[in-house]
């Protein structure tokens, strides 16, 4: 499967690859547990913690400015995909219409069908990561995420939480699902931060 679908670099292609990955055209799709089926008007994204809470619906959403971005995605599981292109939500543009409280550092997100993971605000609210719910110039598919996900490039995909439904901010670093099951707190791909004692 790897020589089919995967290719290996013979460079990290002027700094583009992480170590350990292969380059694959295609989209593969992993998801623990059961797919969520969410139509668009029923997705809503709670804020919730350290911060003035208050619900984005869909119609919020898309009344806030759309953003398209192409870049470069990385999994955990050794695949890369180069030029994805996607639009949505940057996430500044959201974090101006949200109140932070004193001491907010991290936001856990939340997904539909609950599924978590943890991000420094620092890692979060950069201007590339979005709240996608388009990909490629279409609707994002259902097991890539749709109606909508969170997309943070510069960090391995499983912190990109699909089906997202939630922004939960904290004043300390809590683990979410993969990250209570051995996988890095961070997951910096060029850092190699696959597994916590990386």
């Amino acid at each position: 499967m790897l020589g089919r679908f995967f290719k290996k670099p013979s460079d990290d292609m002027g700094g583009r690859v992480p170590p350990g990955q292969s380059l694959t055209a295609r989209f593969p799709v992993l998801t623990y547990g059961p797919t969520p089926r969410i139509e668009p008007h029923n997705v809503e994204v709670r804020v919730t913690g350290l911060a003035e809470e208050r619900t984005f619906t869909w119609a919020d959403l898309m009344a806030l400015p759309q953003t398209t971005h192409t870049y470069d995605i990385h999994c955990v599981t050794h695949w890369s995909k180069l030029d994805t292109t996607w639009t949505g939500v940057a996430v500044p543009d959201l974090m101006q219409h949200i109140q932070l409280k004193p001491g907010a550092t991290h936001v856990l997100i939340h997904s539909y069908g609950g599924y978590t993971t943890n991000l420094a605000l620092s890692d979060f609210v950069r201007p590339l990561n979005l709240l996608a719910h388009h990909y490629e110039g279409a609707p994002l598919e259902t097991e890539h995420g749709g109606p909508m996900r969170l997309v943070v490039p510069h960090l391995y995909f499983w912190k990109s939480a699909k089906w997202i439904s939630g922004l939960e901010f904290l004043d300390h670093d809590q683990p979410g699902f993969w990250e209570r099951n051995g996988y890095h707190m961070r997951g910096d791909p060029f850092k190699d931060e696959r597994y916590s004692d990386d």
